[in-house]
């Protein structure tokens, strides 16, 4: 019990009593039902729990004293621990997220499955430390970004002011540059710091044949035997992650000079067709004084040369309506003289990246005879989605889909990831240094799979039906499971923050909000309610959600401190994958906006689902309890009816000697 005092109109003060945090009746009930038989507390962690055999195991060894060991109470209370757990030791071991966690932290799906069947944790201008105008450039934000379990990487290549070297900032804009060199030291010495599946970085490409050269050199130079070389131009099939282990992949356009080298080789074998070639972008011949006239950053190699032009617009942000029709290439010239420049960079690529080019259809046609990269903005997947929603999944299927952030997006914003999700866009690029609720949602959803960064995708965004059907994340979809989420409590501010972190007058006002974020159908946010002056505020409040789409569904949950006069105050939240959630009562760590963990703040809530038929998905512990409870019930009837057989029988009697 802990007493907390508030002044108030400066020379009063105000006591009050903040009890320790109390097992819920639910806890109660189930210590109750195993007390001292270790037979029924496995059926509770096994039924109730959910647990795997192997962690039932171990969990036991926790909470019952071993041979010459210890049990919970060493871990939690430090003291030695009973045969049995005390209430207040199995209480504690379920309030504990690293003891008890809601879902489990190692990598359990397939991991060798083509690369096109994943979602991955992708960054966009990852090298940014602020907005997209004018915040410095640096390695540090993407240390950061390989640290929180990145896979995708984004570096935009520009020549340095002497155009000797390569520099790395976001062109058109006051961004100050770090050298490229520097961001591959990092990326290197961080690249598996949190996960040991594949890291693909994505090149954003502005650079002169010779600086494409300089940049295959430090390539190869700086990874080493961690840089993949495919075998195979082009790939019809993706690797797996599982393939990939512990390497650095590159994703780009191929170099136009390299596209031009090919086209003259075809037409020289007799083949002059332009459909054959890499879907990668356009040349223009242009005069070496144009530079001088264009605004646009593009830089010449030398008078005469071929130059690229907009040859990244696929990652321009500022560009959201497709191409109509691409230009002709030159044949002037021929450019055999950077065969070699072209080819050395070339074939460092893994995944060829492109622009959608005229219509949108033409650019998520599927090509069974090679695979790709297909960037689009926001707004143009918006747009996709809502006339050609179909063959979006289709493409993802076999092809790779990047989404990135409109070019309004100034300030570092994010947008909302589920509508590529749902239509099976794998890479969702995000700015990481933009801290809302969007990238409150990121990464919830890759906290799934042990955080690797690789989440699998659901079977219905890879599966066709007989009539060419796919999943529409619009259309009416039936309930398949319903989840019903019970809040029990919540601890821990007390320990974090300051006692006038919340209110300079008094405890604070906690309530809740929990909800899911997923198909449109199954959103939705449900709150508690309020729980004045105390730090352990207790609600056991029960939610149901019903969900059609669970396999992509986000378990949304949020604690607010009430102030009814100004906005609430934030006390914690966290996003969990709802088909990684783990049954039974659990402890749930809460996070700041910026998705650092908090030391203490945790909740205490319980998981069930059931069938769309309303049965629960597995037998949990409640039937026991029922079975306990009608079992009460029984013998009270029982003795009811033993009762009135005795009256019965005296009745009778009288009624006999009346007679």
């Amino acid at each position: 019990m802990g007493s907390y005092k508030y002044k108030y109109c400066m020379c009063f003060t105000r006591k009050f009593r903040s009890p320790d945090a109390q097992p819920p009746p639910d806890v109660r009930a189930a210590y109750l039902s195993f007390n001292s038989d270790v037979h029924a507390l496995r059926r509770f962690l096994s039924q109730a729990q959910g647990e795997h055999p192997a962690d039932v195991d171990r969990i036991l060894a926790l909470l019952t004293a071993a041979s010459g060991g210890h049990g919970i109470a060493r871990l939690v209370t430090r003291s030695p621990a009973p045969a049995m757990p005390t209430l207040e030791e199995f209480f504690a071991f379920l309030f504990s997220p690293e003891l008890n966690p809601p879902m489990a932290h190692q990598v359990h799906q397939d991991m060798s499955a083509p690369f096109s069947h994943y979602f991955v944790f992708t960054g966009h201008n990852s090298y940014l430390t602020g907005n997209q105008l004018n915040s410095d450039s640096s390695d540090i934000p993407i240390i950061k970004a390989l640290q929180r379990g990145v896979r995708v990487i984004e570096l935009d290549m520009w020549p340095n002011s002497s155009k000797t070297n390569v520099d790395i900032l976001h062109g058109g804009t006051l961004t100050a540059p770090v050298e490229m060199i520097r961001c591959l030291k990092s990326i290197k010495e961080y690249a598996f710091c949190a996960s040991t599946y594949p890291l693909v970085i994505t090149l954003e490409d502005h650079l002169t044949p010779d600086l494409q050269a300089k940049v295959a050199k430090m390539l190869t130079e700086t990874f080493g035997d961690l840089l993949f070389i495919p075998s195979s131009d082009p790939m019809k099939e993706f690797p797996s992650p599982a393939a990939l282990m512990k390497r650095i992949i590159i994703s780009t356009k191929p170099p136009q000079e390299y596209k031009e080298f090919v086209k003259v080789k075809d037409k020289q074998n007799g083949s002059g067709n332009i459909a054959d070639l890499p879907d990668t972008g356009s040349l223009r011949r242009i005069d070496s004084n144009a530079d001088n006239q264009n605004g646009s950053g593009n830089l010449a190699a030398d008078t005469g040369s071929l130059r690229r032009i907009d040859s990244n617009a696929d990652e321009s942000d500022g560009k959201d309506e497709l191409d109509e029709q691409d230009e002709e290439d030159s044949d002037e010239d021929d450019p055999k003289f950077q065969q070699d420049t072209a080819c050395e960079y070339r074939k460092l690529i893994t995944i060829q990246a492109g622009k959608p080019k005229g219509h949108l259809r033409d650019a998520l046609r599927v090509d069974p005879e090679k695979v790709r990269r297909l960037s689009l903005s926001e707004t143009q997947l918006a747009k996709a989605t809502t006339s050609h929603g179909a063959e979006v999944i289709r493409f993802t299927q076999n092809n790779i889909l990047r989404v990135y952030p409109k070019g309004t997006r100034v300030n570092s914003s994010n947008y909302d990831p589920m509508i590529a999700w749902t239509h099976g866009a794998q890479m969702v690029a995000f700015n990481m240094q933009g801290h809302d609720k969007a990238l409150r949602l990121m990464q919830g959803f890759f906290r799934a799979n042990g955080g690797c960064g690789y989440v699998k995708k659901p079977d219905f965004l890879l599966t066709t039906g007989p009539n060419g059907e796919v999943f529409d994340p619009k259309g009416s979809l039936p309930v398949k499971k319903t989840l019903k989420v019970k809040v029990y409590m919540g601890d821990g501010w007390r320990m974090d923050f300051s006692k006038t972190h919340f209110d300079a007058f008094s405890p604070p006002d906690f309530y809740t909000r929990v909800g899911i974020v997923g198909v449109k159908a199954d959103t939705v946010m449900k709150k508690t309610r309020v729980i004045e002056d105390q730090w352990v505020p207790v609600w056991d409040e029960e939610f149901t959600f019903p969900l059609r789409a669970p396999e992509l569904a986000l378990l949304r949950i949020e604690v607010q401190e009430y102030d009814m006069s100004e906005k609430h105050d934030f006390g914690g939240q966290t996003c969990l994958p709802v088909w990684e959630l783990k049954q039974g009562i659990r402890a749930v760590p809460l996070h700041d906006r910026k998705g650092n963990r908090y030391k203490s703040v945790r909740l205490l809530m319980r998981f069930r689902f059931c069938l769309a038929s309303g049965l629960p998905a597995q037998k949990t512990f409640r039937f026991r309890q029922s079975a306990i409870q009608s079992g009460t019930v029984f013998f009270f009837f029982f003795y009811i009816y033993l009762c009135e057989c005795v009256y019965y029988r005296e009745m009778k009697l009288v009624l006999c000697s009346m007679s």
